[in-house]
């Protein structure tokens, strides 16, 4: 996919952090940090034509894709972060906690049927694997034989919760179609929000 170096990921979050501590992203966004090196290897198997299914944090996901620093800042800039949709790059998101893996499953579904070559693959954060829409989604593309991969993309957090609190010490053995990645983020996973003022009008924004 899109040949961006660790440098060029890490520049362009900290342009969008920089933007946002000024005030002048008067939205919530999502950040990335920590992850670039892992997130480079796994995209060296993505194929343009493939199909990729992201969470609220997506930004490195969508460079890496294909979308253009120039175009995914406008369209962080308007407030979008969470909402990155690309047509032309078969890129989308969703904002809802475990809300692509069941869209991911249907989209590899009518791939299948089709007979298309193309894969998807769907990311996923270790709080969303604890939901049983996940469960299920994983289940059918296993035993299906569906061409789609999940990514899980473990920071070890859900709402600042470590997997040892929110589970103890249960793990649960993934089919083949699952694939895990462990990183420390940079950022704050759930950040004060911060109030600034626009005039008379006060904007909220928080940063995960």
């Amino acid at each position: 996919m899109e040949n961006m170096t660790k440098e060029e990921l890490i520049k362009f979050e900290g342009e969008i952090n920089d933007l946002w501590e000024q005030a002048k992203i008067p939205y919530p966004v999502h950040f990335c940090g920590g992850n670039e090196e892992q997130l480079i290897e796994i995209f060296k198997e993505i194929k343009p034509e493939d199909y990729v299914f992201s969470t609220h944090r997506a930004h490195y996901h969508a460079l890496l894709k294909g979308i253009s620093p120039e175009k995914l800042k406008e369209i962080i800039m308007r407030g979008d972060s969470m909402h990155i949709f690309s047509k032309e790059f078969n890129f989308f998101t969703s904002a809802i906690v475990c809300g692509v893996p069941s869209i991911a499953v249907g989209t590899a579904l009518a791939l299948k049927k089709k007979n298309s070559k193309k894969h998807v693959w769907c990311f996923i954060g270790d709080g969303a694997e604890d939901e049983g829409h996940f469960y299920e989604a994983a289940r059918y593309v296993e035993g299906h034989n569906l061409p789609c991969t999940f990514i899980i993309e473990d920071n070890n957090r859900s709402v600042e919760t470590p997997k040892e609190v929110r589970y103890g010490k249960s793990e649960i053995k993934w089919p083949n179609c699952v694939r895990r990645y462990y990183y420390k983020s940079n950022y704050p996973h759930v950040g004060t929000e911060k109030w600034v003022n626009f005039g008379n009008t006060k904007a909220g924004g928080s940063s995960f």
